[in-house]
């Protein structure tokens, strides 16, 4: 720059001071090496991005900002992603409702914390049962004291995580009910403790202890010693199918791109073992990045028309009519548990019978006019082959109540051939506002009408009719949890056929010949007198149809479930006491 500003002057410069005219070559210099560089997306206001090279000070009055809102907001409207850019932190990150941490690196080791990344549990008494919408990706952790706490329940995606460490995936002893790992390492041990169940997919660690109804362990290389029921562990040597969930990432030159994993089959252990998960990379300029406060269904729709990707960042989407997904491999994400909410009484997102399609990452929340359903996936009637590159759907979430009145008669519905679907919680709410049994109403949470279907972690819970209806061929489930719904008034209004009381969790079509499922877990907590469950799954009697490891359980004195599948296991209730009843195999 001092080379340029001794040289002759020209008739602009003796227009101007010298000092004026060098700090104008200044700026310009400024902005023209700023353009060398990509610029960050704007993400909007909800969505943190990190660097290393700022004081930890300044990350951690961020983070403690939006914890201080988001720390008992289990039925709140705000939404948050806090985004990490590759490189070394030490601070705490205490991840609240729908509050998502990410790393912006090819591996987890990118991004590396040095301190607390931790969920705590939402209730008193290290009571976790109600920690739920929350999630860490993409990132390492060395905790601090050497242990990490996970108290986590239902909705909480762990993903492409290295603990340096060990875990423990409950608060001093406290109830938890349920969660989820995939493509993860942990260097230590992870302890379950009082988890009440729990599916790991593809994950590694050194050690596993604890144990308590149901815990799936599928592609792991090393599962813990011990075969059901005692220990209720569940083992699956190999995933049969399945795509990792896409996410972001930014690179040396810090472009922003969407890492789009590949399809794998019959796989054990990680994806980042040899550096970045194989798949294909595309730039973050092929997403339309979607706003709360500017977008409507239209423009989002319109934008999808023109070929986009779609990211929602955080926030709640008030949807007039749904968003229709209809390229093949187009790619859907939400940031921070954005929320899409139908207002008119229509789905909230519907998709084409087409190849690839993936859906990542967003919270179905039904709206106050009943839809149909909240999402389907192709049309009714669809029949496409779709074995080479089926359609995915990672983490995503249903509520019917809770946050206000919501109705719906189907949460998710699936036409379409060999989808998958990676991670899903489909939520009746029990408890928050507007909930009862003729408020919040929803008759079945998933129904299957596509051939080769393959879940992994299925939640499906409180629904009115069956919680899962699964009518199509070749389906497979590795591990269900369930609670049937608490609120029946009476028997009169749980009665599925006659000479059956309630409807069956787990349905299978009696059209069915070929299923199978592995690690179910169903649950009663009848709040009124003189209601019960003739049966926990219900299917046709046929070789074909194959069930592994099942078990129900009464959680408190009212009604039972008087059988866990068909006529088999028996009742959770023997005079006075109550029991957990067992089905190895079935049949």
């Amino acid at each position: 720059m001092n080379a340029i500003c001794g040289e002759r002057r020209t008739r602009f410069e003796a227009l101007v001071p010298r000092a004026l005219f060098c700090a104008l070559i200044l700026v310009l210099a400024s902005a023209a090496e700023a353009a060398k560089s990509p610029a960050q997306p704007d993400l909007g206001p909800n969505v943190l991005v990190f660097d290393p090279s700022m004081p930890a000070a300044v990350i951690q009055e961020q983070i403690d900002r939006v914890y201080a809102i988001q720390q008992h907001s289990e039925f709140g409207t705000a939404r948050y992603a806090l985004l990490f850019l590759p490189g070394e932190y030490h601070i705490d990150v205490p991840v609240g409702f729908y509050k998502q941490v990410l790393g912006l690196g090819a591996t987890p080791d990118a991004v590396h914390i040095t301190g607390n990344v931790h969920s705590d549990a939402s209730l008193p008494h290290n009571n976790a049962t109600c920690t739920f919408w929350r999630a860490a990706e993409g990132f390492s952790v060395t905790p601090t004291g050497g242990i990490m706490q996970w108290a986590v329940s239902q909705a909480v995606p762990f993903r492409r995580m290295h603990v340096r460490g060990n875990i423990v995936l409950h608060q001093k002893g406290g109830w938890a009910s349920g969660g989820w790992m995939s493509d993860t390492v942990v260097d230590g041990n992870v302890g379950a403790g009082p988890q009440q169940q729990w599916i790991s997919r593809n994950s590694e660690w050194g050690s596993w202890t604890g144990a308590n109804w149901n815990m799936v362990f599928v592609g792991v290389p090393h599962p813990p010693a011990g075969e059901w029921p005692s220990p209720p562990f569940t083992k699956v040597e190999r995933t049969p199918i399945v795509r990792e969930k896409p996410f972001l990432e930014v690179d040396a030159k810090g472009n922003w791109n969407v890492r789009v994993p590949c399809f794998r089959r019959d796989s054990i252990g990680i994806t980042w073992h040899r550096g970045s998960t194989p798949g294909k990379t595309s730039p973050l300029a092929h997403f339309y990045i979607a706003r709360p406060d500017i977008d409507s269904a239209a423009t989002i729709n319109a934008q999808l028309a023109r070929g986009k990707d779609l990211l929602f960042t955080p926030g709640i989407y008030d949807l007039s009519e749904p968003i229709r997904v209809t390229r093949p491999d187009t790619v859907v994400m939400g940031l921070g548990f954005a929320s899409v909410h139908p207002t008119q009484g229509t789905a909230a997102m519907t998709t084409a019978d087409a190849d690839g399609i993936e859906i990542a990452g967003l919270l179905f929340d039904a709206g106050p006019v009943q839809s149909p359903v909240l999402l389907e996936i192709g049309p009714e009637g669809s029949h496409g082959d779709h074995t080479r590159n089926p359609i995915t759907l990672h983490d995503v979430f249903f509520r019917v109540g809770g946050a206000g009145v919501g109705s719906t008669e189907g949460n998710l519905r699936i036409n379409s051939n060999d989808t998958i679907v990676d991670h899903t919680w489909i939520w009746r709410a029990d408890h928050g506002a507007e909930v009862g049994w003729t408020k919040n109403l929803s008759a079945n949470g998933l129904v299957v009408n596509g051939n080769h279907v393959t879940i992994y972690g299925l939640f499906v819970e409180h629904h009115q009719q069956f919680q899962v209806q699964w009518n199509g061929n070749g389906g497979r489930t590795y591990f269900y949890q369930s609670e049937i719904p608490y609120d029946p008034p009476d028997q009169a209004s749980y009665t599925s056929a006659p000479g059956t009381n309630g409807w069956a969790s787990y349905k299978v079509g009696d059209n069915v010949t070929d299923h199978e499922a592995w690690g179910l877990g169903i649950y009663s907590v009848f709040r009124h007198p003189d209601v019960v469950l003739s049966r926990a799954i219900e299917v046709p009697q046929k070789p074909g149809v194959r069930f592994h490891h099942m078990i129900t359980v009464a959680l408190d004195d009212k009604g039972e479930i008087s059988n866990v599948i068909d006529d088999k296991g028996g009742p959770t209730s023997l005079g006075p006491h109550r029991v957990t009843p067992k089905v190895a195999e079935f049949p």
